[in-house]
């Protein structure tokens, strides 16, 4: 079996730019199943039910839930209760892991935190994985940390201190953001729309509502 995690932070990318074609017609040819947490659920489909604002997107993301194209954890035979447990451990973990003028920096939120719970869980029982995570400073912690030390310190114009022996649980976790989802519709010729340069437009389109890729980066996603 495999699965792909999705935080709230992808699934409001593809909501934001009405991808949600797209994205029923990569679960079409996906060999397993898109899985999210109750607390991505909360944060994507029913806080948003409640905002005006967001409202329609929270009712579309509603409807994946609705069609089976997204399921919950039950469906993989993952208990919520064992995900909640070692969520809040990841989030004990990851917000004290960065410190900054003696203080932890929070750098996580539960979302975040229940799919790396999930994606942990999951491959202990041999459920091949990867998490769908559009937020960059989750991505930077996973991958990058040094990174994220030398961004944190210019934001906050402080030296900050990483304790590395709390981010030891999270250096094996797999991410891809909405972007990399995309150029695989992209490539499967799943995207609707028609025109010139449509990959550099889904690209950026999901640049400038939430993912975090570079103009470097689309631009090597368009050259190969």
């Amino acid at each position: 079996m495999k699965i792909i995690i999705f935080d709230a932070s992808s699934l409001i990318s593809i909501a934001i730019n009405g991808l949600f074609e797209e994205f029923r017609g990569l679960k079409s040819v996906f060999p397993g199943k898109f899985i999210i947490t109750n607390e991505v659920k909360k944060e994507a489909i029913e806080n948003p039910l409640h905002s005006l604002r967001f409202q329609l997107e929270a009712l579309k993301i509603k409807q994946l839930l609705d069609d089976k194209i997204l399921e919950l954890p039950e469906s993989i035979g993952v208990n919520s209760s064992e995900i909640s447990r070692r969520t809040q451990e990841f989030l004990d973990l990851s917000n004290s892991a960065f410190i900054g003028d003696g203080k932890d920096i929070h750098l996580i939120d539960l979302g975040e935190a229940s799919c790396l719970a999930l994606s942990e869980i999951a491959t202990k029982k041999g459920i091949k994985n990867v998490s769908s995570v559009d937020e960059r400073t989750t991505r930077m912690m996973i991958e990058k940390p040094e990174n994220l030390k030398e961004l944190l310190g210019k934001r906050m114009h402080a030296n900050i201190r990483i304790n590395y022996e709390k981010l030891k649980p999270f250096k094996d976790f797999k991410i891809i953001r909405s972007t990399e989802l995309a150029y695989i519709a992209y490539k499967k010729k799943i995207i609707r729309v028609k025109g010139e340069d449509v990959l550099g437009a889904v690209l950026y389109g999901l640049k400038f509502n939430g993912a975090s890729i570079s103009d470097e980066e689309i631009a090597e996603m368009k050259r190969i």
